[in-house]
């Protein structure tokens, strides 16, 4: 035993290379560690945030004019648990200080802890909760405003922000006190339940029929649907960066194990001279890759675990659930992968060694196999590159394994720069085409006090520099097929100017004419040219399929479509050339119209969260091929130390020692990059559809072609890059290292 021992902590001396190999297998183990808490964190967050919030089943709104508390009450009965009656109120508000923004519609509930009601356990994720009238508490991704900001209510008092909370089963918009919600003027009373039955649409169906007609409800089921969407988009994207961090950490670990082994093969050697059996140089050979391979993955369960604390935080803010902590179970198969990947690449290498003869393991690490390398080397030595340069590159070739290992390496890397930097331009552009309606327009403005604010496209008409304008405005338009109301956008003017995307067909010219989202068309099985009909309006003709960025059931036409609507307007107006677009907003500010300038909302939340994840991800698997470089690399001066020390006795010079060892991964970073680039691309052209699938739309082709042929040119080079970067340490090493010594190494 002491023997191996022997063995083992001669290995350990070389610094170096247990460095590369501990920081090699941690960053890999960390990147996998990463992607699998992500997987697990988007695989089922509703349902296990639903759980442990206790959300509700199923959330009934009873009218005050029709039913009393009393009467709302006694439906508990008809629950497993149930929650209420709460008052519920509406109230018209807008941040005080911001004249310019409309006022919105906040609906809130009157609950006095919503944490310790026994159904719909809504978790306080800032600030606390509202204790007096005049205090609200609002749900996340309403209305975005941090505690402390006041609203201005419609009839003069106002409410300040005392918290900022998040119910799973979204039953309200805000909670304030029951006395604020009296006072306020309650419309009505919420109920909450909880039933033993409620996995099927049967099973709500009937309880909802069982509170009678009175009552408003919304079954959890929808809400899960829309938390299945949200998740669905982050699908794709995690399991490519997984698998291609698996593949690239199986790839690294593997290589770095393999190396360690045959980097040790002449000390074997020698320890064979002196007694050690096959099955001693075995052990000995898997103990030391097993050694730093299992400190390496420690810390990358310690970094992989403290990274995914913030991003798991941005998935359960984009999901509506809670942020989840760290998985065991993904922390211990992540160490038993790094286990298994370890011994079954060192185990091979440790056999091969063990069954060499003695003096052939005397010889390994020394000269290359016979034959390996020398044609290439002929090839490079009659071409007219400098000599250190040709030599480099001909050095990969006496060790075909480990060049291929290197080329895979150096493609992963590319593959996943590919993917990020195509996903990254993709989801901006899908941003871009989703806002383009809003962001074409100079001025917008928001219909008046009365909340109708048609005549307001008189006044625009007659105000100096208005060029083109249009009016949009809401209305619930019903389709048959459809279980609820299609969200509607009537428009007057020429609003196919204002540059919505279309799909397939036209924007719609004349009246009974529709454009619909991917969603309506999924949700009805229509196509463009189908008629559809509804309670309320003429048969609509299909005539386009227009990009919409959600997955609502969307439908846009003019509002001579619809006779007899009154829809609060909105107008977008673009100024002609010239115009001062401060003195135009001031014109319209004097004839009492609320009008501001047209900007670009900031990044989607979604998106903000995908940039993150997609960054991080890439920045750890670039840096495991990186690693994976430098430690072939450094393996490969190792083993060539003796060599170096002769090349630089007969006038190799520092710099021409560091050209050729940069030069020994050229061929292994062309074509690697060669490999990687059209594989990212492949990658990112079934990612990015597949995530919109997910999230029920459907992306124009121009958000998907986004590779201009510089670009894949550039990428392709990167190869190259990232295989001098690997290798710019270990081509230090040797260039500062004496010839005395390196003659003297073993």
């Amino acid at each position: 035993m002491s023997a191996v021992r022997t063995v083992v902590r001669g290995a350990q001396r070389r610094r170096v290379s247990t460095i590369v190999i501990v920081a090699a297998t941690a960053m890999a183990v960390t990147a996998t560690v990463l992607a699998g808490l992500l997987l697990a964190a988007s695989s089922a967050p509703f349902a296990t945030a639903f759980a442990g919030q206790r959300g509700a089943h199923l959330t009934a709104f009873f009218d005050a004019s029709t039913t009393t508390s009393e009467q709302a009450a006694a439906t508990a009965s008809q629950a497993e648990r149930a929650a209420g009656p709460f008052p519920v109120a509406t109230a018209a508000v807008r941040p005080e200080g911001l004249p310019g923004i409309p006022f919105m519609d906040l609906r809130v509930a009157g609950r006095a802890d919503p944490a310790r009601d026994p159904v719909d356990k809504v978790t306080l994720l800032s600030g606390r909760w509202a204790r007096a009238t005049g205090e609200v508490v609002v749900a996340r991704g309403h209305l975005r405003i941090p505690p402390g900001s006041v609203l201005r209510l419609k009839d003069g008092p106002t409410l300040r922000v005392v918290g900022e909370a998040r119910s799973i089963s979204q039953t309200s918009q805000g909670w304030v006190t029951p006395d604020q919600a009296t006072a306020l003027g309650p419309a009505g009373w919420q109920m909450l339940y909880r039933y033993a039955d409620a996995g099927t649409e049967a099973a709500m169906s009937a309880h909802q029929a069982a509170l009678g007609p009175n009552a408003r409800t919304q079954s959890w089921l929808g809400v899960r649907a829309d938390a299945a969407h949200r998740t669905q988009l982050f699908v794709p994207l995690l399991s490519a960066f997984g698998l291609i961090g698996l593949a690239l950490a199986a790839l690294v670990i593997g290589n770095v194990a393999a190396g360690t082994v045959a980097s040790a093969t002449r000390r074997i050697g020698v320890m064979k001279a002196l007694g050690l059996t096959p099955a001693q140089v075995v052990r000995a050979c898997l103990v030391q890759a097993l050694i730093p391979g299992m400190i390496g993955a420690v810390l990358g369960i310690v970094a992989g675990d403290l990274l995914a604390v913030p991003l798991t935080a941005d998935v359960a803010d984009l999901f509506g659930t809670v942020p989840m902590s760290v998985t065991p179970w993904v922390d211990a198969a992540a160490i038993v992968a790094a286990v298994l990947v370890i011994s079954a690449t060192a185990a091979p290498a440790a056999w091969r060694a063990a069954r060499l003869r003695t003096v052939d393991a005397l010889a390994v690490g020394r000269t290359p196999l016979s034959g390996r390398g020398r044609r290439a080397a002929r090839l490079a030595g009659r071409s007219r590159l400098p000599r250190p340069l040709s030599l480099g590159l001909a050095q990969p070739f006496t060790r075909p394994a480990r060049l291929v290992a290197m080329l895979l390496t150096i493609a992963f890397g590319t593959a996943a720069a590919t993917f990020a930097i195509g996903l990254a331009s993709s989801l901006r552009l899908v941003q871009a085409a989703d806002q383009k309606p809003a962001t074409s327009a100079d001025v917008v403005v928001y219909p008046g006090p009365d909340g109708i604010g048609t005549d307001a496209g008189a006044v625009i008409a007659a105000t100096p520099g208005t060029g083109s304008y249009y009016g949009r405005g809401p209305a619930d338009i019903t389709i048959d097929g459809l279980r609820e109301a299609a969200h509607g956008t009537v428009t007057t003017g020429d609003a196919g100017a204002a540059g919505y995307e279309m799909l397939d067909g036209r924007w719609y010219a004349a009246p009974g004419e529709v454009v619909v989202t991917t969603g309506l068309l999924t949700a009805t099985g229509k196509h463009v040219g189908d008629t559809v009909t509804g309670a309320g309006h003429e048969p609509f003709t299909i005539v386009g399929e227009v990009f919409d960025g959600s997955a609502n059931n969307h439908l846009y036409t003019d509002v001579a479509s619809m006779p007899g609507l009154r829809s609060p307007f909105e107008w977008y107006v673009k100024l002609t050339p010239g115009t001062d677009r401060a003195a135009y907003l001031d014109s319209l500010t004097s004839r009492h119209l609320e009008a501001q300038a047209s900007e670009a909302e900031s990044a989607d939340g979604t998106l903000i969260v995908l940039d993150s994840l997609t960054a991080l991800l890439t920045a750890l698997l670039v840096s495991v091929a990186a690693l994976g470089v430098l430690n072939a690399v450094v393996l490969d001066s190792r083993d060539r130390v003796h060599d170096i020390g002769v090349q630089k006795s007969i006038g190799m010079t520092p710099k021409q020692t560091a050209v050729m060892v940069i030069a020994s991964v050229g061929v292994a970073g062309l074509i690697g990059g060669a490999a990687g680039v059209p594989a990212g691309y492949l990658v990112h052209h079934w990612a990015v559809p597949a995530m919109a699938r997910g999230a029920g739309i459907r992306l124009p082709g121009s958000t998907i072609d986004v590779y201009a042929p510089a670009l894949l040119l550039t990428l392709a080079l990167a190869g190259l890059i990232l295989a001098a970067a690997g290798a710019l340490l270990p081509a230090g090493w040797a260039a500062r290292t004496r010839t005395a010594v390196a003659l003297r190494t073993e």
